[in-house]
């Protein structure tokens, strides 16, 4: 007979069978499949069969002492896996080592009560009677759901424990995802859920602390207690978090920000990621720390055995597993602050140079008040003053606006150090400019390096859309950086690293949140390109109803159509049509303040270029632009000195001028962010003519949607009119 290494399912009935008649016997009657025995043999050889049974349970019962054990007993690697070993058996000492490398046995009051937790999980689970004749795919799936620590081996082991084959890799590099179901997104009336692979959707148990770890799950739940919550297994929190600790790839591009009266939603959010990225910490502690006690016994008496075992594999080439990409140093401090209140209080009796953090990132306004939000959140909000700007502009930018951040966080026993060292930080809370400056300095100087990126398990993007009017190539530049092969080894245990690391398929095991206001191409080009978690993928899909109620002025609104051959051919097609079609119109209208709204950067510089060319009257005002230059842009527009402007969407965001004088409006191309287009077109207040000119082609349906509505969008597109009117 061939000799079979025992899968971790064969491993768990095991454990079960010891408990439980009926799961040993079908664990018996699968053995025998196996072996090709069939019922009619049995019978024959009942006498026999019967004795060699009683062997095997004996065996069977060794096998769940060394493997799973029940009676304080610390043997067997496997249980990292199955118990919250280390939490609960802290040392209360005060030393400040960090926890990964401590191998200090436990106190033996806090053994005893996880023991008999352990126990009394068993005990639980056998006295469900479990028919022999049952799958045992579904008997494993059933005992799972009744065991307190079932999502761990279902999201956490079996997601980094699977071993990749070289077809699967070859499938994953090539594979077109096909997004197979779809599901009703809760609190989302026209949301829903669309993934590939199985539904993710099931109901949570609430003994299983959903998947977290027991202290975690408990602090969680007084801090929503303590805000007034009643119904935590409905919230939308946890909601969340049930969708991310499944270890998918996710895009979720319509998030409320909490500048735009949605600091609950958007609460509701980052407390999920937040939890899924301290789960994922601690688990990964835990584990390594009961290896690294295994280790320090199996030096002892068998050093060969730590070289053969496989469950000792539980490193990566580098200590950081979460990296967090954010686009202010505003809203840092808001994630940060919260992860620290997510804390258990165990483990952040200090939080190391907090005053240095609360400075660095925070501002000298004291005016700035504290809100309570109805999650519970105590968060510094920044209430919006009286100003003529838009209170979603002054909540975002009302505090530190700095895009230029990296910060190191490393979880010990009883502390949190920020600004630690990268290589021995748990998470890296940082913004795409600050990462990628790194990563320039690594290739300029070859004594640094930003190997602290290679081992990278689950990588949050939230405020993807801020960042898209920041500079999205450096945030594409930093994730392709993501999950590579070192240059140095860093004094990490190449016999404990994982196998697929090795391999360099780390980026197939890494989770993406990747979270925005709105979709727009790039996000999308991110989230299909670079994002290949072998687990699949889930992005919500809306239908958004358009916001052109929201434009309160009489405007003729005039959308012109053009076409493209191709999405790479667009920014030409566009530039054809305006120089052939809208300014001909312009140059032969004595009338002036004409205003062109364009998106793009780049396409400004082709449009300024092209009117210069054309020796047309025009001014500038874009987001490089000095304010002196920019004071002077918009007196000459007002007092008809200068017959064009050219307005960026940028220009708009970081400053969200209200620029007086435009008499007729066109849109160059459409704005990414909905908000400014009615902002936009109710400038024309005063005009003769209030009338705006937009241009779009068949690509621009994600633009388009949201200001006209999805059905709109849709008939605009198809339609054999290329000329469509609102009012």
């Amino acid at each position: 007979m061939v000799y079979k290494e025992p899968s971790m399912c064969d491993k768990l009935l095991m454990t079960l069978g010891s408990s439980s008649k009926s799961v040993s016997a079908a664990c018996k009657m699968r053995k025998r499949q196996e072996e090709g025995i069939s019922d009619s043999e049995n019978s024959e050889d009942d006498g026999i069969e019967s004795s060699s049974d009683s062997e095997d349970a004996e065996d069977d019962e060794e096998g769940v002492d060394d493997e799973f054990p029940m009676e304080g007993k610390h043997e067997g690697p496997e249980k990292a896996r199955l118990e919250e070993h280390s939490e609960d058996s802290e040392n209360e000492d005060d030393q400040e080592t960090s926890v990964l490398d401590d191998q200090e046995t436990s106190d033996s009051d806090d053994q005893e009560n996880h023991d008999s937790d352990a126990k009394q999980d068993l005990r639980t689970c056998s006295q469900s009677a479990v028919e022999p004749s049952m799958c045992l795919r579904c008997i494993y799936m059933k005992y799972l759901v009744h065991f307190g620590f079932c999502i761990f081996i279902i999201s956490f082991d079996i997601h980094l424990g699977h071993k990749l084959t070289k077809a699967e890799v070859e499938n994953l590099s090539k594979k077109k995802w096909i997004y197979e179901w779809e599901v009703p997104a809760v609190g989302m009336t026209k949301g829903k859920w669309a993934g590939t692979g199985e539904c993710f959707t099931k109901d949570d148990d609430p003994n299983s602390c959903y998947g977290l770890k027991q202290k975690l799950y408990k602090h969680w739940l007084d801090v929503y207690n303590r805000s007034g919550g009643n119904d935590f297994h409905s919230s939308r929190q946890r909601l969340f978090f049930s969708l991310f600790n499944g270890y998918r790839d996710i895009l979720h591009c319509n998030k409320k920000p909490f500048y735009h009266r949605g600091s609950e939603e958007d609460s509701n959010v980052m407390d999920a990621y937040i939890m899924q990225c301290l789960n994922h910490v601690f688990k990964t502690r835990d584990l390594v720390t009961m290896n690294d006690a295994k280790v320090s016994k199996l030096r002892e008496t068998a050093c060969n055995e730590i070289l053969t075992d496989d469950s000792f594999l539980d490193h990566g080439f580098t200590r950081p597993k979460v990296l967090i990409l954010l686009p202010m140093a505003s809203i840092a401090l808001r994630v940060v602050k919260r992860l620290i209140q997510l804390t258990p209080s165990a483990h952040k009796v200090n939080v190391e140079h907090m005053d240095r953090f609360s400075r660095e990132f925070g501002t000298d306004d004291n005016e700035d008040e504290k809100e309570i939000t109805p999650a519970g959140q105590d968060l510094e909000i920044v209430r919006p003053h009286k100003s003529s700007k838009p209170s979603d502009f002054q909540v975002l930018f009302g505090g530190n606006s700095k895009d230029d951040f990296m910060v190191g966080i490393k979880f010990t026993k009883r502390s949190i150090k920020l600004y630690s060292d990268f290589y021995t930080s748990d998470m890296i809370v940082a913004s795409s400019v600050g990462l990628l400056k790194k990563i320039d300095e690594a290739k300029l100087n070859k004594e640094k390096d930003v190997d602290y990126l290679s081992s990278i398990e689950v990588l949050v993007i939230d405020h993807a859309d801020v960042v898209t009017m920041q500079n999205w190539d450096f945030l594409n530049s930093a994730v392709e950086q993501l999950n590579r092969i070192p240059s140095k080894q860093h004094g990490t245990d190449v016999m404990r690293i994982r196998p697929w690391y090795l391999d360099g398929y780390a980026h197939f095991y890494r989770q993406t949140i990747l979270l925005s206001y709105y979709s727009n191409p790039d996000i999308n080009n991110l989230f299909s390109k670079q994002c290949n978690n072998y687990h699949g993928k889930v992005k919500l899909v809306h239908e958004h109803k358009g916001i052109l109620p929201k434009v309160i002025l009489q405007v003729r609104q005039i959308y012109q159509r053009f076409d493209a051959d191709s999405i790479q051919h667009i920014d030409d097609a566009c530039f054809e049509y305006f120089t052939m079609k809208v300014f001909p119109k312009i140059k032969d209208s004595v009338e002036g303040g004409i205003m062109i709204f364009i998106s793009s950067y780049f396409e400004y510089v082709r449009v300024r270029n092209f009117l210069k060319s054309q020796s047309a009257s025009f001014c500038l005002l874009h987001e490089y632009a000095e304010q002196s230059d920019i004071s002077r842009a918009r007196v000459w527009f007002f007092e008809g000195k200068r017959k064009i402007m050219l307005y960026t969407e940028r220009s708009h965001f970081y400053h969200r001028y209200k620029i007086r004088g435009i008499q007729n409006l066109i849109l160059y191309s459409l704005p990414e962010r909905k908000e400014f287009y009615p902002e936009v077109a109710n400038m024309l207040d005063g005009s003769n003519d209030m009338a705006c000119t937009v241009l779009f082609s068949q690509f621009d349906l994600l633009r388009l949607e949201r200001i006209v509505g999805l059905a709109s969008a849709k008939r605009m597109l198809t339609s054999k009119m290329k000329m469509f009117s609102f009012s």
